[in-house]
Order: structure tokens, then C-alpha cells, then sequence
């Protein structure tokens, strides 16, 4: 059974391997980009908001994760702020705005 692992078990994972003593003799495997599907949690309906794409199952804004991070805030502070939301779902906006820019920047 494959297992998604989470940013922190990845994270710790790598940490326990390079503690090995022959952690530089043999690569480590990770692949990030299969943590989070491509399509993000987001809904858009125009009975929500009138169309404003929104985290699915909530009626706030992605547009409000991106605002909060412009104006300085952590994740965990835009997550206090909005509780409807799950940081999952807010890794997986973030890493699919990622993974589009990566892909708008190749093809450019």
C-alpha cells in the first residue's frame, strides 16, 4: 500500500537517513509532487460567494491565504483565522500555485 506522506514525515524521514552512518553513500527517494493531487480543494459556484472560488466545504477566498501571506502572516496564523479550513487543503493550494508557476516558467 502506497502512503502519502505528509511535508513533516517526508521532512523526518530524510532527517533519520542522514543520521545513518553511510547517509551519503546511498540516495534518498522522495517525491514531493505525489503528496497533493493537481486539482486543489477549491470550489467555485455561483451560489458561493457568486462564483469566487472558495476552499471546498467553506465560503472563504482563496484569495484570502494568499492575502494573509502577502501581508505578512504564517500559515498557522491564516489557519487560527480561518478554522473551516484544513492545512491540507491549504498545502494543496499552495503547492498547485507552485507546481502552475514551475510549469508557466518552462514554457515560457
Amino acid at each position: 500500500m502506497n502512503k502519502k506522506l505528509s511535508e513533516k514525515e517526508i521532512d523526518e524521514l530524510v532527517i533519520a537517513q542522514a543520521e545513518t552512518a553511510d547517509a551519503w553513500e546511498k540516495p534518498i527517494f522522495v517525491n514531493r509532487n505525489e503528496m497533493f493531487s493537481l486539482a486543489p480543494p477549491i470550489k467555485i459556484d455561483e451560489e458561493i460567494l457568486s462564483g469566487t472560488p472558495v476552499f471546498a466545504g467553506t465560503r472563504v477566498p482563496v484569495s484570502a491565504l494568499l492575502d494573509n501571506i502577502v501581508a505578512g502572516l504564517s500559515l498557522d496564523e491564516f489557519l487560527e483565522n480561518f478554522p473551516t479550513v484544513s492545512r491540507e487543503q491549504a498545502l494543496q493550494v499552495l503547492d498547485y500555485f507552485k507546481q502552475t508557476i514551475t510549469r508557466s516558467d518552462r514554457a515560457a
